[in-house]
């Protein structure tokens, strides 16, 4: 199991995860506020999360089409992801997620 944190409006929740889940799945089954309209698709960004700056370099670097999408939310950041496109290794344990 992966052990992962995701804040959110200043609270924080503790997780397990499975290798190779989805991290919009591990969200979401937290409780966290994040939809996924397109199913993972890359034709929205309703679960844009924010990678703790110490943690983003853990994970693959985004694909093209994941970063045009990016471009499109105005809250991003250098370490911003789509959750639907991260799956989750054991390089990720400990990795701090915030949900914007």
């Amino acid at each position: 199991m992966i052990p992962l944190v995701f804040e959110h409006r200043g609270g924080r929740v503790a997780v397990e995860a499975d290798v190779g889940a989805r991290l919009l799945d591990v969200a979401q089954a937290a409780g966290m506020p994040l939809e996924g309209t397109c199913g993972g698709q890359l034709a929205c960004a309703t679960c844009h999360v924010v990678i703790a700056a110490e943690d983003a370099d853990r994970l693959p670097p985004p694909s093209e089409a994941e970063e045009d999408m990016l471009d499109l939310v105005p809250a991003a950041t250098r370490t911003s992801r789509l959750a639907c496109q991260v799956r989750l290794t054991m390089a990720q344990a400990g990795m701090i997620v915030r949900v914007t």
